[in-house]
């Protein structure tokens, strides 16, 4: 039942994951966390941001490792099987059929049209993180620095997504958590 949910998952995202792998991310959200809840929201943002850090296409990344967490080794390759096979025939088919009618101005139009769906999903996604980042223990005043910070870093000094998130994952795994020593304390108080 998993293999055959597994496939079905990703074989949606990869038939409707038109645009590439950032119009995919919030499909795979949809089906891993909302449908059939393999994860929550904070692990699939985890494994989007290590996903992002590492070199190659991200659907296939998530693919394989939501496939293998799932179904074991065997459901990493029907989800990449499932993400990388509409993909396939679809260019085949597609682009036999639209190479002769490139120049037509509906071909234009149906291609620019997809931009700003795949924005509003990718947004809409977004949202969901910064909501979920400004009631968590980050909260709202370090949720806003690091949005503006990053902004700031990728946009006007144009350093590469990899480094920020690197930098970031980095400085999660360094940082002590307070929180530990202080319910020492108080259990000891109450003894």
């Amino acid at each position: 039942m998993k293999q055959r949910d597994l496939f079905l998952a990703f074989f949606r995202v990869g038939i409707l994951g038109y645009g590439g792998g950032p119009s995919s991310i919030p499909l795979v959200h949809k089906e891993v966390v909302e449908k059939y809840k393999w994860m929550d929201s904070d692990e699939f943002g985890d494994i989007l941001a290590l996903g992002n850090a590492l070199p190659g296409p991200i659907a296939t990344k998530m693919a394989g490792y939501i496939g293998y967490r799932v179904g074991g080794f065997l459901g990493m390759i029907n989800a990449l099987a499932a993400t990388m096979i509409p993909a396939i025939i679809l260019m085949i088919l597609l682009l036999t059929g639209l190479n002769s009618y490139k120049d037509e101005p509906w071909v234009k139009g149906m291609a620019e049209a997809v931009v700003p769906v795949v924005a509003v999903m990718l947004a809409v996604l977004t949202w969901d993180f910064i909501k979920k980042s400004g009631k968590s223990k980050l909260g709202w005043g370090w949720t806003a620095v690091a949005l503006i910070g990053s902004l700031i870093i990728l946009q006007f000094l144009n350093l590469h997504p990899a480094i920020l998130i690197f930098v970031l994952l980095l400085s999660a795994l360094l940082k002590k958590d307070p929180a530990p020593a202080e319910s020492k304390q108080s259990g000891g108080e109450q003894q």
